[in-house]
């Protein structure tokens, strides 16, 4: 079964795929990028293409999500699969079900700090990340021979996973409190975990610790500086690699947003923000 790490787009996803990965996928809990690996993204176009689907047809490919995560989910054990899509229903054809999701970890972050994370990885301006914030943006490119993922709008992101919370299958972690507070942050996730397994929790103290301690953004940061990392992107104009762990939680929309933008996204999700505590 699956579980989700779902979030919009530079909400902190990474973080905790790092995290899960170097608890569950190592013998000692120290991190390293090669992990990451363990945790497979969806949609993903070679999932797609081994299942004999025409990826340049979005159709095809929407019709055909639940029967790809059917070809590799393997009912008794977890698998964890990150995603940036939307829960979305198009058509009548859903975006996953119950028979292949054991539930969800979203992660979500202050949209005003995810304009100015998303604007330094994709070489936009802070005008154009923020339209993607509140107009919806997709991602992928067909013709780069890429499958394509809907993202949709940060609030459209974030309020449709809740629908696992009617099934008791979902938990919220916020970036500012993963960065506050890493350890009950990340001691929270395994609990879910184990309870959505119907399992006892034991905690593996050390590997916990050593999960804590690996992934500190600074390490993180001291690990693509000396052997790169490849989901960081490529600036257009200058052909050099932008730095994936740029700023962190230094990156202060305060200082660095224009008070214009503040307010266009303050009004746009103003529901979702009071809700989670960003108003």
């Amino acid at each position: 079964m699956f579980l989700w790490i779902a979030s919009y787009p530079k909400s902190g996803n990474t973080m905790i795929r790092s995290m899960l990965a170097s608890y569950f996928f190592s013998n000692d809990g120290i991190f390293n990028f090669d992990l990451i690996e363990n945790i497979k993204q969806f949609p993903k176009t070679q999932l797609f293409k081994n299942n004999g689907i025409d990826i340049k047809n979005e159709k095809e490919v929407i019709q055909n999500y639940i029967r790809v995560q059917e070809s590799f989910n393997i009912k008794k054990s977890i698998q964890f699969l990150k995603t940036h899509s939307y829960l979305f229903n198009i058509e009548n054809h859903p975006f996953t079900n119950l028979d292949n999701s054991l539930g969800v970890i979203y992660v979500v972050r202050d949209p005003r700090t995810v304009v100015l994370s998303s604007s330094n990885h994709n070489s936009k301006t802070h005008e154009d990340s923020t339209d993607d914030l509140i107009k919806g943006r997709i991602l992928g490119n067909v013709k780069k021979d890429e499958v394509i993922v809907y993202p949709g709008t940060w609030s459209g992101n974030f309020n449709s996973w809740k629908s696992f919370k009617a099934v008791d299958k979902y938990l919220l972690i916020k970036y500012e409190d993963l960065v506050s507070d890493k350890e009950k942050s990340f001691y929270s996730i395994l609990e879910f975990i184990h309870k959505l397994k119907k399992v006892n929790f034991i905690l593996d103290k050390k590997k916990f610790q050593n999960t804590i301690d690996s992934t500190a953004f600074k390490i993180m940061q001291k690990l693509e500086s000396e052997i790169g990392f490849k989901e960081s992107m490529v600036d257009k104009k200058t052909g050099k690699k932008i730095k994936f762990f740029n700023l962190g939680s230094k990156n202060n929309w305060k200082k660095s947003l224009d008070i214009n933008l503040q307010k266009q996204l303050e009004k746009s999700f103003e529901k979702e923000m009071v809700e989670l505590g960003y108003l």
